[in-house]
């Protein structure tokens, strides 16, 4: 009985849960995905569920993993002195994975097609309705005039519908949630469609870490400091008062309604508390990194996530 850690080689969340399971005592692969050509790939019958990976030091056989955890695998690594088959080999390389993914079914905390779909964010919003979260006035447009008559109802901001980075030759450009005061703060729209929704008065960002039954509620003091007003993020501060609360029960229950809704068992998801208590749903990162609250507040959140892959 073997679980499987679907990963990379740089990844700190994925050591705490490899810690875990060795204090636990359990047997565990860690596969960084970009290492898969270190692998020999042996499928008889070209039956998935049958597949071994083996390398210089150890073998994987899918048929023995228990439970999984994905967590941002890389695509393979491909050698710079094969350029002419470096799109094949990557391709290959990456359906074999697919293969995985597909043969481990029913074994996943978060399925990696889950994952996927759970990402699309307009998605998220309406699940959060439905589940009685409160969501802030929202519209997703690349129209100008339509973002306009929008910003004419009051104060907004405006944040990305799926990446938050720009290449910019090398170095990245990471895209914050921003408020738009006038006209001006629209200008080329029109490029890309845009999340656009009502400013809320923040009170402080909670951050919940939903895993199965669990729920563990971060409250962050973003409005300690004039740049991470809008977005906790901005400015990179390393002093934001991070503190664990309980949530309100209706609110705990809804965020592990919107987890299962969106066929999930492990979510981060971002909320706004109000200067009048009320929480406010942004949005659920299906994939979202932990391991900072866990050193932050103590909570058990490795542990949890252990639990849940042997259970």
């Amino acid at each position: 009985m073997t679980v499987l850690l679907a990963t990379n080689k740089r990844d700190v969340t994925t050591d705490f849960i490899a810690l875990e399971l060795e204090r636990r005592a359990l047997a565990f692969h860690r596969l960084n995905t970009e290492d898969m050509l270190e692998y020999r790939v042996l499928m008889p019958n070209g039956d998935p569920s049958c597949m071994r990976l083996v390398n210089r030091t150890r073998e994987l056989e899918l048929s023995e993993v228990t439970g999984a955890y994905y967590r941002r695998p890389l695509p393979p690594e491909i050698p710079h002195n094969t350029p002419s088959t470096a799109a094949y080999m990557q391709a290959e390389w990456s359906a074999i994975l697919r293969s995985v993914w597909n043969a481990l079914a029913g074994r996943w905390l978060n399925c990696p097609f889950a994952i996927l779909r759970a990402e699309d964010k307009p998605r998220q919003l309406a699940v959060a309705r439905a589940e009685g979260l409160q969501v802030p006035r929202t519209l997703i447009t690349n129209d100008a005039e339509h973002a306009k008559n929008f910003l004419a109802d009051g104060a907004i901001v405006a944040k990305p519908l799926r990446h938050a980075l720009i290449e910019d030759g090398g170095a990245g450009k990471v895209v914050f949630t921003s408020r738009v005061e006038q006209d001006n703060g629209l200008t080329g729209i029109e490029s890309a469609p845009v999340i656009l929704q009502s400013e809320v008065p923040k009170r402080a960002d909670v951050r919940v870490i939903v895993v199965d039954d669990q729920v563990f509620a971060t409250m962050i003091e973003s409005q300690a400091h004039e740049e991470t007003s809008v977005d906790w993020r901005k400015g990179v501060r390393t002093d934001l008062e991070h503190r664990a609360i309980t949530l309100p029960h209706e609110v705990e229950k809804a965020c592990v309604a919107v987890t299962r809704s969106l066929d999930l068992r492990y979510s981060a998801i971002d909320l706004i508390e109000d200067p009048g208590g009320i929480f406010w749903f942004l949005e659920a990162n299906p994939n979202g990194q932990w391991a900072w609250i866990e050193q932050r507040t103590g909570a058990r959140i490795a542990e949890a996530i252990v639990s849940g892959l042997v259970r």
